[in-house]
């Protein structure tokens, strides 16, 4: 029972649940989820020694401390102190977090682990945590926090703040922080976008016109699509001169809750559903990085602002965009990235029924694949009006190619470390 995944799956839920109220921008709680998820994964792989480190694999990342030869510890009960430990230094939802640790303990208390064992699990789940907290500390993001001003430009065709909020631009420097597995921020560089042009037979007006003429004639499935994809952390509600925010799961948030949906489906052991947890959410930290690389490069206008300038002024796209500019999407190129991993450990003909944001009211999705799943969310884009079609599908591509990266820095080389292979 100790090494029943379940709990794992309920701390994860628990984490994302905080990372919600706490309102974290999406490259930010991919941060959060990665650190985590290396510190479990570092230390459950201590009771499974052929699952590899991922010290070496990471950059600077150096082997985490070891258990004490011939002592007894629980390390499943270890891993999920890892996890916590390092959550707590990483969300706002501190004291939340905590009122959960003890649940936890009190837990493994109940199901009969000695005193001694109990603390000692958690005293070494503790030090691995303190150990990827300090490879935490190294990774430049307390630096980026003192580079967060954007200077808006006229250039045509340049991104600008868009409605309703005209928020300042989200984490510009985000290119700074230290990739984990790719060998720079811009080993992927997409192909330049289309330019700018508001001539009828231009690429990119088409484009512009593609989106417009989709929020015209919206069917509902291409609605339900949009909407089930949103994944914005914080939609603002305008009802007369009151506002208010719903606060909503992140994209990193929605794929790794997926990966909780394939392991219980799966019905993986722990030890494989850690794995899964850690290696998507390298895929989706380092998807970050390299398609906020190419946004603040071309600094991409976004469709509202087009839109509202040279077709209708009081166009509204369905789904609000984002703070940050429009290319590559950065929902495509993450879910790309997450999933083309997941497709290594578990396959491509998985079908899997997603549920993740009913609760939010985002209704539930049924896919043939994983590769189907990630497709739709670029897709879903371009319904929602938010992105041109090349900066969905460029997107898609970049993700692959940093999925595809990922797996060949960090995948097992054993084919019995492998998921789900048949």
């Amino acid at each position: 029972m100790a090494a029943s995944p379940e709990l794992f799956h309920e701390t994860a839920e628990q984490l994302t649940n905080l990372i919600i109220h706490d309102i974290f921008k999406p490259p930010v709680a991919s941060r959060i989820y990665v650190y985590t998820n290396i510190a479990a994964y570092e230390t459950l792989r201590q009771q499974y020694p052929d699952y590899e480190t991922l010290a070496g694999k990471l950059h600077g990342f150096k082997e985490a401390p070891q258990p004490v030869q011939g002592e007894e510890y629980c390390f499943p009960l270890a891993s999920i102190a890892s996890y916590i430990a390092v959550s707590k230094a990483l969300i706002l939802s501190v004291p939340e977090m905590e009122a959960y640790e003890q649940e936890v303990y009190q837990h493994y208390a109940q199901m009969g682990f000695p005193e001694e064992v109990v603390a000692r699990s958690v005293a070494y789940g503790q030090q691995v945590a303190r150990h990827v907290l300090q490879y935490a500390s190294q990774d430049n993001y307390k630096e980026t926090r003192a580079m967060m001003r954007y200077t808006f430009t006229d250039l045509p065709g340049s991104y600008q703040p868009t409605p309703p909020n005209y928020a300042a631009a989200c984490e510009p420097q985000w290119n700074a922080v230290r990739v984990l597995t790719l060998d720079s921020c811009n080993q992927f560089k997409p192909k330049a976008p289309a330019s700018y042009s508001l001539d009828p037979k231009s690429d990119f007006y088409k484009m512009v016109r593609q989106v417009y003429d989709f929020s015209e004639n919206l069917t509902e499935e291409q609605r339900a699509i949009a909407y089930f994809w949103d994944d914005n952390a914080a939609v603002t509600n305008v009802n007369g001169h009151v506002s208010y925010l719903d606060k909503k799961m992140t994209p990193p948030g929605h794929w790794l809750a997926i990966v909780e949906t394939l392991a219980r489906d799966q019905h993986l052991d722990l030890m494989k559903s850690v794995q899964a947890y850690a290696f998507t959410s390298i895929a989706l930290y380092d998807g970050f990085i390299a398609c906020w690389d190419e946004k603040y490069r071309s600094a991409r206008i976004r469709p509202v602002t087009v839109i509202n300038n040279t077709i209708d002024p009081e166009w509204q796209s369905f789904l609000e965009t984002p703070p940050f500019p429009e290319y590559v999407s950065g929902h495509s190129a993450i879910s790309a990235a997450a999933g083309t991993v997941l497709i290594h450990l578990f396959g491509d003909n998985v079908a899997f029924t997603d549920s993740t944001e009913y609760a939010y009211g985002h209704g539930v999705r049924s896919f043939k694949s994983i590769k189907d799943a990630y497709m739709e969310t670029s897709l879903s884009r371009v319904y929602g009006g938010i992105h041109f079609w090349d900066g969905a599908f460029e997107g898609t591509d970049q993700g692959e190619k940093v999925g595809e990266w990922v797996w060949a820095t960090i995948g097992p080389k054993k084919e019995e470390d492998l998921v789900a292979k048949k």
